[in-house]
């Protein structure tokens, strides 16, 4: 693996210019399927102005419980997605973590997992967190193998608890600690 903080095999997270966020994330919205496996809210399609303004808004507030990065490929520095932790808990070292990666062209190949990989180790050597949490929905089977692969296990599960298509779906609860990390960095 690469050594660099911010740098995976695949992947280098990066702070990026609010137009050049908006656009990308305004064009990600318009895909339901991603907007469906990334959050419980309904789809929408977001606005760049709309966008831009949420980000600028996000990037002037001082984040002393978050830190957001956006993802790019390391081949051709595209900007394929995000990753950040958030409502970081410091006095128990303790954060949730979110990640999408918008472009299809890089699903299902190992990119989601080099920027999670890469988003742990921040946390756990950088940040001196000691467990990351996430969510996930049932349907999701490709991120559960990616978190899985990234060294998280599943917890728990609130049942039912999503309804798409006529369905309900349970979200499923990951989580990792420094120490399960530590041991699948060797």
């Amino acid at each position: 693996m690469n050594n660099e903080l911010l740098t995976g095999d695949l992947i280098r997270l990066t702070a990026e210019d609010p137009q050049i966020y908006a656009e990308t994330f305004s064009r990600w919205g318009r895909d339901s399927e991603y907007t469906r496996l990334l959050d419980n809210d309904p789809a929408r399609m977001p606005s760049i102005t709309k966008t831009k303004e949420w980000f600028e808004k996000f990037s002037e507030k001082e984040q002393v419980n978050e830190t957001f990065f956006l993802v790019r490929s390391l081949e051709g520095n595209t900007l394929i997605g995000f990753v950040g932790l958030f409502g970081i808990e410091w006095n128990h070292g303790d954060a949730w973590v979110g990640i999408g990666i918008g472009d299809r062209q890089y699903w299902g190949k190992g990119y989601g997992t080099d920027a999670m990989r890469v988003i742990l180790r921040y946390a756990f050597t950088e940040l001196n967190l000691h467990r990351i949490t996430l969510g996930v929905f049932e349907y999701n089977s490709r991120a559960i193998r990616s978190y899985e692969k990234a060294g998280f296990i599943i917890e728990g599960r609130f049942r039912q608890q999503l309804h798409r298509e006529g369905r309900h779906w349970d979200e499923i609860m990951m989580g990792i600690l420094r120490e399960e990390w530590m041991e699948n960095e060797k």
